[in-house]
């Protein structure tokens, strides 16, 4: 996550801040690590001699010993693995894991170049040496090789001259003065001699006036600008370490350079969505109350609490520090639109504040208010014709209109920026309607304002919509009025092919174009300190140090071409396709797209997307493999996602619990999940809306265990009013399938009939194959029940569904269909069992071998009592006794089921 998005960065982009006393402008501000840094960008590259060629500079003699110094060099000034520079005993500690010159010849060399600066002349030829190093000499041809002045080490170089010549000779004293203290925090070999009449100067350094020394930079800075104000920090306090929080050290310590500075706050928010568990709540506010202390300009800190309060549900929180950001942050909008400071309203940041602010509302489930603030926003974008946040702003309202049930939106929406009125009427839109519209709003805008990012959105969302409504035209009468009142799943296809363009069309949108935000950076140094650290603790054994210990590093600390937003959207197409396929029928397909998104893009997915992933192919592990190595999977998937923080894992662990409940017969089990399912909702209308439909579902479904049809028909005449009240047709299909399923099992078969075929039409509307077929098992099953006349329809609906079920269906589904085809057949008069045994007893063997997996006592104990049927009509008695046996033992287990409590337990 990039939360400095369309905010300029980096090193070179950074403008000037006056500077104390000469109102000259300084890039950042001038330290002793950092002229420690610029003596070894001299020794990798030191001032090109013409005619040198392209000679090895000394003492380097092999091309590998000067890249890794180069190497080196390059990640100490991307590096972004704490605001603070490093006291000069970590920086030798980790140039000794470089240095395998002889005698470390580095560490010696930096530290007596750095103990002969004793006066501001020697910092001046220190500096003007540096410029040297970026200057080609006279006569100088193309095979002369110097340092690139606008390559990285280029760039510092001449930041850090410009700083020193913006200095004043009070700032070049106390520059002197934190060398010597930077110097003499290492041990006593690396004391550095102090010049007695220096210091007994009229400065005042032993008093002590410049221990509190910091340049008269402004305070109050626009963001983009340089953090030279940014200086002495009093502790560390990287990895929200409270305990260290405590602990005072008197050597100088200083903030990163600017660009650091940024990337080491994208990585606390990449590391706030990839895994907020991770992030404590209070420690991490006193981290970063503590810098935005030390680095007032840095309002980006308040945006981080304010996503830290977010991901751990605090709500006072959450809108206390947007409130905040909002109000103190920069001239700058989110989207990338600067103003001028003269310009008294900043265009895109009240707009942005309100798109903020809608979203913290939809988040923590106020869509009332949510409305509100994007509606308010939508207002002031088209009076300051922000085109850009306007485009966003329609994406957040269809979004919320997506995941949040709302049966109208009356008083809200229904203002003089609302969507308009049905054409040619003077009824309002539905909500539908309105989303449709909305999405297509925001698609072409997004199209036109050339958003790529945007418009992978817009085409995910239309591809949701299309999933899960069917498209009726505005005008709905007259003779070009369509009749097709279908899904088409060629139209998810497209706008899921079409989101993943953004892959190839992110590079066209200027807020998208993503640097190196220094992970790899951070990663080459945190295993160079490894190294070095492993080579202190064992240099008394092997006395030698692999020099590529440190050079193995995991494959995503390495810098992506690709910004981790853009890959987000390309691998959320891969999940849409899986939840596609899943409602369309093919398992397949769906272990695929899962499968390619957890391999793919689970370096850039978000903690709660990739626990989707693993959820669904946990879930085809129940259907096809059983409870067993379902549950097998789903304990190490809580190890990588604990349940406590995971909702995708705690939900999926109470599915399978109440499923194998369900089957064992432990009924008190299965209701006690139900109570929790409830409880995980929220209590406000429209909220979680399909987690209320889930919980209602399976309560239906418990009663119906428990035999008590009529409660069971009531929650289900319930939920189905309450999705059609919110348009959950798809919902509706398994609604009305249940109640078919308690009609038939309450001896109501007649009136079961119309639930059957009313879900059969429901689901080829919606293109739910799967369901269908089971829709259609069951609608043989109520017509084998009146009677055996209707054996041989029964028996032509069975063969309808059968190639779905078994290529596609899972091991409880095939298992039933097998019930039903031998039932059929046994209930036919003109059938016989003994002309045609293999008929009744394949699918029976092959249903029992399947329920066994399940433990499915029930269904169990059906296919048992068949095939004890079976067996009787052929004389063989042995089999019958021993299929009547296993029939006693499931209905004992089902009637009278025992150690309830197991069932809990995985």
């Amino acid at each position: 996550m990039n939360v400095f998005a369309g905010v300029g960065g980096g090193a070179a982009a950074m403008e000037a801040v006056p500077a104390g006393g000469g109102g000259a402008g300084v890039l950042l501000e001038l330290t002793p690590h950092k002229m420690a840094v610029c003596h070894l960008v001299q020794v990798f590259a030191p001032p090109a001699q013409a005619g040198g060629g392209a000679a090895l500079p000394f003492p380097f003699e092999s091309v590998s010993q000067h890249n890794r110094l180069g190497l080196f060099l390059f990640t100490l000034t991307r590096s972004c693995e704490d605001f603070l520079e490093p006291p000069l005993e970590e920086l030798l500690r980790q140039l000794k894991a470089v240095d395998d010159l002889a005698n470390g010849w580095l560490c010696e060399q930096l530290t007596s170049a750095l103990s002969a600066l004793n006066s501001p002349d020697d910092l001046f030829n220190f500096f003007d040496k540096l410029r040297s190093v970026l200057t080609a000499p006279e006569g100088a041809s193309v095979e002369d090789v110097f340092l690139d002045p606008n390559s990285q080490l280029g760039v510092f170089l001449r930041c850090c001259i410009l700083a020193f010549n913006s200095m004043t000779f009070e700032g070049i004293c106390h520059l002197l003065a934190n060398l010597v203290i930077y110097c003499n925090s290492t041990d006593a070999s690396y004391d550095l001699a102090e010049d007695e009449d220096f210091m007994d100067a009229d400065i005042g350094v032993r008093g002590g006036i410049f221990d509190k020394y910091s340049q008269s930079y402004t305070t109050e800075m626009h963001m983009g600008e340089s953090s030279s104000a940014l200086t002495h920090a009093p502790m560390s306090l990287h990895d929200f370490d409270e305990a260290n929080s405590s602990k005072v050290d008197s050597n100088p310590k200083c903030l990163r350079s600017r660009s650091q500075l940024e990337a080491y706050l994208n990585r606390q928010a990449d590391i706030l969505e990839k895994d907020p568990s991770s992030v404590p709540l209070n420690s991490f506010n006193a981290t970063m109350t503590e810098l935005q202390s030390l680095a007032p300009e840095l309002h980006h800190v308040q945006l981080l609490q304010y996503l830290n309060a977010l991901c751990h549900d605090d709500y006072v929180g959450s809108l206390d520090n947007i409130h905040r950001y909002f109000d103190y942050r920069g001239m700058q909008g989110i989207f990338g639109r600067s103003v001028p400071p003269s310009q008294d309203i900043v265009v895109g940041k009240y707009e942005n504040a309100l798109l903020c602010l809608g979203n913290l509302h939809c988040y923590f489930g106020h869509p009332k208010k949510a409305l509100e603030a994007f509606t308010e926003a939508v207002r002031v974008s088209q009076m300051n014709n922000d085109d850009s946040c306007l485009a966003c702003i329609l994406g957040a309202i269809s979004n919320l209109l997506s995941k949040i049930g709302m049966s109208n939106t009356a008083g809200v929406i229904g203002s003089s920026f609302s969507l308009g009125t049905n054409i040619g009427l003077g009824t309002p839109l539905s909500i539908q309607q309105q989303l449709l519209v909305l999405l297509k709003r925001s698609l072409k805008r997004a199209d036109v304002l050339k958003l790529p990012g945007l418009l992978s959105f817009d085409h995910l969302s239309l591809a949701k919509y299309d999933l899960k409504h069917v498209q009726r035209p505005l005008v709905s009468f007259g003779p070009n009025a369509s009749t097709k009142l279908r899904t088409c799943p060629a139209d998810v296809c497209k706008n899921l092919r079409l989101s993943s363009r953004v892959l190839t069309d992110f590079g066209t949108d200027v807020s998208s174009i993503s640097n190196d935000n220094g992970s790899f950076s951070s990663s080459w140094l945190r295993n160079l300190s490894a190294a070095s650290n492993s080579w202190c603790s064992s240099s008394a054994k092997s006395g030698k140090l692999h020099k590529n210990d440190f050079d193995n590093f995991y494959y995503h600390a390495q810098p992506s071409p690709i910004p981790a937003a853009v890959l987000q959207l390309a691998g959320s197409a891969y999940l849409l396709r899986a939840t596609a396929w899943e409602h369309y029928g093919s398992a397949p397909m769906v272990r695929m797209n899962a499968l390619v998104y957890a391999t793919c893009f689970a370096d850039a997915a978000s903690s709660s997307e990739l626990s989707l992933a693993y959820v669904k192919l946990i879930q085809q592990l129940a259907v096809f493999k059983g409870y067993s190595a379902a549950f097998g999977a789903l304990k190490n998937a809580e190890k990588k996602f604990p349940s406590s923080t995971s909702s995708h894992i705690q939900l999926l662990r109470m599915q399978l619990l109440h499923e194998r409940a369900l089957h064992r017969g432990h009924l008190k089990v299965a209701q006690q999940i139900c109570d929790e399912f409830g409880a995980l909702s929220s209590s406000v209308c429209g909220v979680d809306i399909e987690l209320k439909a889930e919980a209602s579902l399976r309560h239906a479904r418990t009663l119906l265990a428990a035999k008590q049809f009529n409660q069971a028909a009531t929650v289900a005449n319930s939920l189905f009013s309450t999705c059609y009240k919110y348009n959950m047709q798809i919902e509706n299909a398994s609604v009305l399938l249940l109640l078919a399923e308690i009609h038939k099992k309450s001896d109501n078969v007649v009136l079961g009939l119309p639930y059957a075929l009313a879900s059969q039409s429901f689901c080829k509307s919606f293109n739910l194959d799967l369901l269908e077929a089971s829709a259609t098992l069951t609608l043989a099953e109520l017509w084998l029940a009146l009677g055996p006349s209707h054996a041989k329809r029964a028996l032509g609906l069975v063969y309808q569904c059968l190639p779905m079920i078994l290529g596609h269906g899972g091991v409880e589904l095939r298992a039933r269909a097998h019930i039903v085809l031998a039932k059929c057949h046994l209930s036919d008069p003109k059938f016989s069992v003994s002309e045609d045994p293999s008929a009744i007893l394949d699918p029976l063997n092959q249903a029992t071998e399947d329920l066994q997996v399940l433990e499915y006592h029930e269904m169990a104990a059906e296919a048992y009592y068949l095939k004890a049927m079976a067996y009787n009509h052929l004389g063989r008695l042995d089999e019958r006794e021993e299929a009547a046996a296993s029939f006693k033992e499931h209905i004992t287990a089902l009637e009278n089921p025992q150690n309830e409590e197991d069932s809990l337990v995985y």
